[in-house]
């Protein structure tokens, strides 16, 4: 039997358990750092396989490494499995929260990291079937919502050593993510006062909430003369007790986004002048907290080239009239004109991508197109700052439904993304068994990413003492 139908064949044999898990995780979310059983989940699937795991790694709770094999070449293969708080939603097309106000799997994490599992699983499976040499290690990445499980990781030298990376994130196409990400500083502005009698005293006072408005009047201004890819958004979480005591603590919380990390940082310096400069005007003082941080993703074209053949080959999620039936009464809840929006980014038309759900294997979609810059991030730019990376994504959701909201949740739930999910762990195994057995490809791909990386050696854009938080 080729290995083109030995992964086929051992992937459909593991459907059951793989729907299992990822039905399981569905209907057991949890946020960022507390994926405790997910984790769990996965490590058992795992073990059970004969990986060998290691958890949790990196000082994270809910952060492992399953590993099978020895010896070069090493090829990773990403997984995440949080979810998104207050967006719990039953697997129908209507909304209707299992639990008011629970996470939900709104971002399709419950399919990613058991289609990654079940790529790692087949591909052990075909090196140890055909005797082919090298490593494969999946990793289970928490808190990617955050985008800080894999920086944290980063740190730690988890992802050291591996000549190749492959992942994939749920969407509405059957493509890959060609573009770039936008890297991002997550940060909080405290400032600290004097409180005072608002109106017998208010001389006394020294107002942290005036440092708040007039940060954010300043940063309204910078914004012109930033470049226009930038992003500066931004929240307060703390303005003070009521409107007669002059607040002594008052916080804005802001993200600073651009396409190339070094534009990150000069933005986020000229915020924080701004922020030096309310402070002194208000005779306050200043504290700064980095809550994350990332770099922007750089594609390998190289693997992506290989990743698509394999999609092609593997061919599209087979959905029934089930499955278009949902996603037709899914995408009936949506507001008018949002599914022509989606097909404008995509810049295509419903007859090549297919409507209610994408049918078939496109070789690039708009915005996910090479050269454009995706003004979203995450923390799989960071590994791709450390190895060769691609990824695809699959139709895990009907047109025009958006990550984030209680649809995705009843998609990511549904026989569509178990479906998509299949197609993935496929497609994903199908390309790191290419990797382990063409070094002409795998040389080819270290090749284009030394050149992407112009001799600059990863640097985590964390400080040194953040800790992952306990969960």
């Amino acid at each position: 039997m080729s290995i083109v139908d030995g992964v086929v064949t051992y992937l459909e044999k593991q459907r059951p358990q793989l729907d299992a898990l990822a039905r399981d995780i569905w209907e057991n979310p949890q946020t960022g750092f507390k994926e405790t059983y997910a984790a769990r989940l996965l490590v058992d699937a795992l073990r059970n396989e004969g990986f060998r795991v290691m958890a949790p790694v990196a000082g994270i709770g809910t952060a492992l490494v399953a590993e099978s094999g020895s010896g070069a070449p090493v090829i990773g293969i990403l997984g995440e499995y949080d979810a998104l708080p207050g967006l719990s939603q039953r697997a129908c097309a209507y909304k209707e929260p299992v639990d008011q106000g629970a996470p939900g799997h709104a971002c399709g994490h419950n399919l990613l990291g058991v289609a990654g599992a079940g790529a790692a699983m087949a591909v052990k499976r075909m090196m140890e079937t055909h005797g082919i040499g090298g490593t494969v290690r999946y990793f289970g990445c928490p808190a990617e919502e955050t985008l800080m499980g894999k920086v944290f990781m980063a740190r730690e030298g988890v992802f050291e050593g591996l000549d190749g990376v492959l992942t994939w994130h749920p969407m509405y196409a059957n493509t890959l993510w060609a573009a770039s990400s936008a890297a991002l500083n997550s940060f909080k502005l405290s400032f600290h006062g004097r409180t005072a009698h608002a109106a017998s005293a208010p001389e006394a006072g020294r107002s942290a909430l005036d440092a708040v408005m007039l940060t954010d009047i300043g940063v309204n201004y910078l914004r012109e003369h930033v470049i226009p890819e930038a992003r500066i958004h931004c929240m307060v979480t703390h303005g003070g007790e009521a409107p007669n005591i002059v607040p002594e603590y008052a916080q804005i919380w802001y993200y600073v986004r651009a396409p190339k990390r070094t534009q990150v940082e000069q933005i986020y310096e000229r915020v924080l002048n701004v922020a030096r400069g309310a402070a002194l005007m208000t005779d306050t003082s200043l504290d700064v907290e980095i809550v994350a941080a990332c770099h922007e993703y750089v594609p390998n074209r190289t693997i992506q080239q290989a990743l698509l053949r394999n999609m092609k080959e593997v061919g599209p999620p087979p959905f029934d009239e089930e499955d278009v039936a949902l996603a037709r009464a899914l995408k009936a809840t949506l507001p008018l004109g949002m599914a022509e929006d989606a097909l404008r980014s995509y810049g295509v038309t419903a007859d090549v991508v297919g409507d209610p759900l994408c049918m078939n294997v496109v070789d690039e979609l708009g915005t996910l197109s090479a050269g454009e810059v995706q003004p979203v991030s995450t923390d799989v730019g960071d590994v791709s700052q450390i190895a060769p990376t691609a990824q695809m994504t699959a139709c895990c959701m009907p047109l025009g439904v958006p990550l984030h909201s209680w649809q995705a949740v009843a998609s990511a739930g549904s026989g569509i993304g178990r479906k998509a999910m299949l197609f993935v762990a496929k497609s994903l195994a199908l390309t790191a068994l290419d990797l382990m057995q063409d070094d002409t490809l795998l040389t080819k791909a270290r090749e284009e990413f030394e050149t992407q990386r112009g001799g600059t050696a990863y640097e985590c854009p964390i400080p040194a003492d953040l800790k992952p938080p306990t969960g």
